[in-house]
């Protein structure tokens, strides 16, 4: 079953004034999509989910990150959340099962001011990516072949080695690859390659 998969990332020194510059340095390690490149959308959040938007913002085509955060610069709040959408390219099978294709997948880059949903920062990140559904990472409604495992792989050495980059490069004092069911991506990656041997 398809469980949302996400990157949370805690700072030392996370605060108003650089929000912003710690979301950018995220974004920067980034494997943009080709197909769609750029920020394609920029949400601000006030004070909780449960409240209506004070910005939403499309861009077609997508904007640069620092474009993104500008857009966001004159409304800088610790009660806030910003709200970054892009997406990367990662192989996926056809409708009709033939060849599989790379095609985007959407991402979220999400900045949480330290006030924001009661503190949700804590727990959830300073910054958090969420990926979306973990299927292109197991495909798990699909035959195994050496295809699918091939592809599969692709997909997983592509999110590791954007964790890998954000853990050296990002200045985040912890990080976390978790999904929303608690249940263990690396057992369940294991668990999946097994099938095939």
């Amino acid at each position: 079953m398809a469980d949302s998969l996400y990157l949370s990332l805690w700072f030392s020194d996370f605060d108003e004034e650089n929000m912003l510059a710690r979301a950018l340095a995220v974004m920067h390690l980034f494997p943009f999509s080709v197909q769609q490149p750029g920020i394609s959308q920029v949400i601000l959040q006030p004070v909780s989910w449960n409240e209506a938007t004070v910005l939403e913002e499309r861009f077609r085509p997508g904007i640069t990150p620092e474009e993104a955060a500008q857009v966001a610069s004159d409304l800088l709040h610790d009660d806030y959340a910003y709200v970054f959408e892009a997406a990367w390219d990662l192989w996926s099978p056809p409708p009709s099962g033939e060849q599989w294709i790379l095609q985007p997948v959407g991402v979220k880059f999400i900045a949480r001011g330290a006030e924001f949903e009661e503190g949700e920062s804590q727990h959830e990140g300073h910054v958090q990516v969420d990926f979306g559904f973990d299927t292109p990472f197991l495909h798990e409604e699909v035959e195994f072949t050496g295809e699918v495992e091939s592809r599969v792989r692709a997909n997983v050495h592509k999110l590791i080695e954007f964790t890998n980059k954000v853990e050296k490069n990002s200045g985040a004092s912890a990080r976390l690859l978790w999904s929303e069911s608690e249940e263990n991506l690396a057992q369940k990656l294991i668990a999946r390659l097994q099938k095939v041997q």
